[in-house]
């Protein structure tokens, strides 16, 4: 396994008053279980053995939390060092400090004591020059943290994303924007289920863009850090500077537009945005895991705004795509190690929920396959992935289940979510949330959430019905027998 370089321990910003372990009320906080925010800490050496460790708790986050959020919050912390039951890490800023710690505390923490048995803390460092609210006085104002957006990564490209006709329609207009010039359509909307391409191509855009126009802003952000840190400046009260820096740029991308759902004065904010952008003739990239129609919980003029473009969908990647994207994966790795064209095959069929999944597995039995310094077969790369197979099969979600539903009773999704009760959509919306409390391990509130924000007791009705119906109408038992099978399937 590879082992990332630990970056020297950075100077800590000290104040001789405050210890340590301060109360909450002073220098030191408690952002979550197990992980506390603090203003200084003695240096400590980071040994090898946690170095390893630490990678290992990177590449474990990086999964868990996606590319976008792990760049933004985890990728900049810094391991410090370790003792007996506590492990130290420095961030850029105490905002940086303090969301992470509020966040990811256990995450962190149980990451930290599977990798390291006894950790029982783990404690983020501020670095030399971040002030934290607290030791700044209760005088002082409030500081607004700074619209920093993410960097364009250069590894995302055009020439590296892989073409099919599942992603096709919203690779082309990816193109069209980051070429100079008139476009179209603004805003473009991408959407589509995790792992697609959505990010890639938004990073590809940015970096075409400022190849093309060198002098031009372009700013990436997830729309759960416009969020945060429109916030921020409101408790700041200083939303003029977020404003200002946002619509000067020529290219505003943002990730994830899901995450507003329900807040409404970042819903405000973003409307406000949206309409300087577009009026002023610059750039504006959406994505969202469904299309504008089927989002909940956005506004209405939002929702027109952001379909008055360009709306491209991406959709899984069918065989011969994933075939192709394996392909590319592996020529651009070393060829110290062959990977048979069977291999190749067997995770194109097996490996088809996303495309960050398909080329996590290839890494994955590379990578074990040099540890081990064994050849990549086909039973190897079975023992390999066979948790991840087993899974695989099993997995299964609720967004699924009600476009099978949708489909098999000829009605929209968003006719699921509605509140409408006529019997030709009520019984449809039983059956949906029936299968998704009898096929997936989800909690009874949140399929109701998912199903236009229903009580709990609303899916415990729907579960009791249809079991009810499924002894009495053999139709509905047909519906059900048939929609599982192809939900297995």
């Amino acid at each position: 396994m590879s082992v990332l370089a630990v970056p020297a321990t950075p100077q800590m910003t000290t104040n001789p008053s405050v210890p340590l372990d301060a109360p909450v009320n002073s220098a030191a906080g408690t952002s979550g279980a197990g992980v506390r925010t603090v203003g200084w800490a003695a240096p400590a050496r980071s040994s090898d053995a946690d170095a390893v460790a630490w990678a290992r708790v990177r590449a474990a986050l990086r999964a868990e939390s996606g590319d976008h959020h792990f760049d933004a919050w985890l990728a900049p912390l810094v391991l410090v060092g370790a003792d007996s039951d506590r492990v130290r890490l420095a961030a850029p800023s105490a905002f940086v400090a303090d969301w992470v710690g509020s966040h990811y505390a256990e995450a962190l923490r149980q990451h930290w004591a599977a990798q390291r048995p006894g950790t029982r803390h783990v404690v983020i460092n501020v670095q030399s020059g971040a002030v934290h609210p607290s030791v700044a006085g209760d005088a002082a104002p409030a500081v607004a943290a700074p619209v920093a957006p993410l960097p364009v990564e250069s590894r995302y490209s055009f020439d590296n994303f892989i073409v099919g006709k599942s992603n096709e329609l919203a690779y082309n207009a990816a193109l069209a924007v980051a070429e100079p010039g008139p476009v179209g359509f603004n805003p473009l909307f991408l959407h589509g289920t995790t792992g697609l391409g959505k990010t890639h191509l938004m990073h590809a855009i940015g970096n075409a863009f400022l190849a093309r126009q060198p002098g031009a802003k372009v700013t990436y952000m997830s729309a759960e850090r416009f969020m945060v840190e429109f916030l921020a400046a409101l408790r700041a009260k200083d939303t003029i500077a977020f404003k200002q820096k946002l619509r000067a740029v020529d290219l505003l991308m943002i990730d994830d537009v899901q995450f507003i759902a329900g807040k409404e004065s970042t819903q405000e904010e973003f409307f406000h945005t949206m309409n300087e952008i577009i009026s002023a003739g610059k750039r504006l990239v959406i994505t969202a895991d469904r299309s504008p129609q089927n989002l909940e919980g956005i506004q209405e003029r939002i929702l027109s705004r952001m379909a008055w473009g360009l709306v491209a969908d991406i959709n899984p990647a069918d065989y011969e795509l994933r075939l192709n994207i394996l392909h590319a994966k592996l020529a651009g790795m070393p060829q110290n190690i062959a990977v048979p064209a069977e291999v190749i095959e067997f995770l194109a069929r097996k490996i088809t929920a996303n495309v960050r999944e398909l080329e996590g597995a290839l890494n994955r039995v590379i990578a074990y396959a040099a540890l081990v310094n064994a050849p990549v077969t086909l039973e190897f790369t079975r023992e390999t992935l066979a948790d991840l197979l087993r899974a695989h099969e099993k997995k299964l979600t609720i967004d699924e289940i009600q476009r099978k539903v949708a489909e098999h009773y000829h009605l929209k999704l968003s006719d699921l979510m509605s509140a409408r009760r006529a019997r030709e959509v009520a019984r449809p919306r039983q059956v949906a949330m029936y299968l998704a409390k009898k096929l997936t391990p989800r909690s009874l509130p949140e399929i109701g959430r998912r199903f236009g924000g229903r009580d709990h007791t609303t899916v415990m009705h729907a579960v009791k019905r249809i079991e009810e119906l499924r002894a009495s109408d053999r139709e509905i038992d047909a519906d059900v027998v048939r929609l599982t099978r192809l939900l297995d399937a």
